[in-house]
This record gives C-alpha cells, sequence and structure tokens, in this order.
C-alpha cells in the first residue's frame, strides 16, 4: 500500500473555539495549543476544507469535535462541529488486527492508515510528535 503525506497547512485557533475547548466540562487537555495541524493525506487546498482533531466524543464512537478550514489571512473561513468517525476499517488477515479510521465520515483523500506525516514542517523545522484521534476497537 503506497502512503499519501500528510498535509501540511497550519492555522491559528479562532478565540472562541479556545474558549469551548477549555470551557468547564470540556474533556481535553487545560491548556490547548493556539494552532492546529490538518489531519488529512494531501488534497486540493483551494477546494477541499483542512481539517484538525479537537477532541473526542463522550464515548468512542461518539462524534468528535473538528476544526475545518480553508484560506488563509483575511480570506480565512472556518467552523467547529461534531462530526461523526469515518466507518472504515482495516483488517490484517494474517493476524486478525483491526483498524478504525481515525478521521471523520466522509474526509477527502486518504483513510489515516493511508498517509505518513512529513518529516519536515512548511517553515522547514523538524516535524514534532503529534496527539493523533484514537479510537477503541470493540
Amino acid at each position: 500500500m503506497n502512503a499519501v503525506l500528510q498535509c501540511t497547512a497550519v492555522t491559528l485557533l479562532p478565540p472562541d473555539a479556545v474558549l469551548r475547548l477549555t470551557a468547564p466540562g470540556a474533556d481535553g487537555p487545560d491548556a490547548p495549543e493556539p494552532y492546529v495541524l490538518c489531519e488529512l493525506g494531501t488534497h486540493d487546498k483551494q477546494r477541499t476544507e483542512h481539517a484538525a482533531y479537537l477532541r473526542p466524543g463522550r464515548t468512542p464512537d461518539s462524534p468528535a469535535l473538528w476544526f475545518f478550514w480553508t484560506g488563509s489571512g483575511p480570506e480565512r473561513t472556518h467552523r467547529a462541529e461534531s462530526t461523526p468517525w469515518c466507518p472504515a476499517l482495516l483488517r490484517r488477515l494474517d493476524s486478525g488486527a483491526v483498524r478504525r479510521c481515525a478521521l471523520f465520515d466522509h474526509h477527502p483523500a486518504s483513510h489515516s492508515w493511508g498517509r505518513d506525516r512529513p518529516a519536515r514542517r512548511p517553515d522547514g523545522g523538524a516535524a514534532r510528535p503529534r496527539r493523533l484521534p484514537r479510537r477503541v476497537t470493540p
């Protein structure tokens, strides 16, 4: 299976999204990063929204909170919404292991197991470890 590189788009979270992540009762980190990285494989950046996982739902199968955006600077549009998980599964016939796609339902580009992180950030610095969505397989 040929892997696709992960999209390298980065954007700052708007203040209202940060407030939602730090609101009482919100399941998530105490101090979220002020920016997000696109989780998708490489895609058409002009016609396809970028997407960043923000936090899980209440249960492993509950919709997760995602941040979607297009454009940059004053042309950037964004939205944050709870979106169901992609139902795709990857089954290893030799071991019986099952992996669920860690992206939202109807996502563009490849499934989460079909993308590789770039070794470098867009600014040329070394890529740092990422917090990827985790889904428990029953």
